[in-house]
């Protein structure tokens, strides 16, 4: 965790982080946060509350979000721009947009070509604004193992404007030991 937390300080008094302890008990997660908020109280936010799955974790940070956009990032895993990786994969797959969505420009729906397969979006590949996640009424399911293709569809109707930049920022651990 302490991994993750340092790879998203790098962006200063323009991050907010949103650490939730979900009632962990054994990885410290509380104390961690309690820590991290102490030693960086205008850009860290710790939240306590009990135990209610992946769902009601993300539904405490954005309920506790005051940033203008808002980026799910798991605790064992960390932002880089320069690495991608799945520990225990053989093949190691970056899913790009590049000839589905417009890089590097403001667009919309209508500038989208189709998706083909293989082409999905997943939850750590979008960036929503705040805002938008509130008013589409995102909540997500308590208890619930996966609620990525919820996160991502259900907002989707309500946004206009997009931009896609096409950079491996994100390292997604999989493989846990």
């Amino acid at each position: 965790m302490r991994k993750c937390i340092d790879s998203l300080l790098i962006g200063g008094e323009d991050v907010e982080i949103i650490i939730v302890d979900d009632g962990s008990t054994r990885d410290r997660t509380a104390e961690i946060a309690d820590e991290y908020a102490a030693q960086f109280p205008t850009i860290v936010k710790a939240v306590h509350k009990t135990n209610g799955g992946h769902g009601s974790a993300v539904n405490a940070g954005i309920a506790n979000a005051t940033g203008l956009y808002f980026k799910v990032v798991d605790s064992d895993d960390w932002v880089r721009k320069d690495v991608y990786e799945k520990e225990g994969e053989v093949r190691k797959k970056i899913i790009q947009y590049k000839r589905i969505l417009p890089e590097e420009q403001m667009f919309t729906w209508k500038d989208c070509h189709h998706f083909t397969k293989g082409h999905y979006i997943l939850m750590h590949s979008v960036i929503f604004r705040t805002k938008l996640l509130r008013e589409c009424g995102l909540k997500l399911p308590e208890h619930t193992f996966y609620v990525d293709n919820l996160y991502v569809f259900e907002p989707l109707p309500y946004v206009k404007n997009m931009y896609y930049l096409n950079v491996n920022f994100y390292r997604y651990y999989i493989g846990r030991l």
